[in-house]
């Protein structure tokens, strides 16, 4: 990942009400959930959160798809473990193993296969 993507991810969730709703679609899955719904979840006017939605989806944190009328949002997990991996790839001063357990939660619950490091 290169260092630019990473301040515009960190940037995305670096105010409060993003970084809530971006938990929250973590928490709801890859099935994600419509914007009203996380705009009511959150009390928060729809407009405000169509901006907040839109800043997360340019950092490339959160996908949206259409589904009839609705349209849903949900985090883009590989993404998420791609920026936990920067974070992370070069800590605790050589000694691997302090890390080891976060990369492997984080490769196994947020990059496909391919992407595991």
């Amino acid at each position: 990942m290169k260092m630019t993507d990473a301040v515009r991810r960190l940037s995305a969730l670096s105010q409060e009400s993003r970084l809530e709703v971006f938990r929250l679609l973590v928490k709801a899955g890859p099935d994600g959930l419509a914007a009203g719904r996380i705009a009511r979840r959150l009390k928060t006017a729809p407009n405000t959160m169509s901006a907040q939605l839109l800043i997360l989806s340019n950092a490339g944190l959160v996908r949206a798809r259409r589904e009839g009328r609705s349209i849903l949002y949900s985090a883009n997990f590989e993404a998420m473990g791609e920026l936990l991996l920067y974070l992370t790839e070069d800590c605790c001063g050589g000694v691997p193993d302090v890390c080891a357990p976060p990369a492997r939660t984080v490769n196994a619950c947020c990059l496909p296969a391919r992407a595991s490091r």
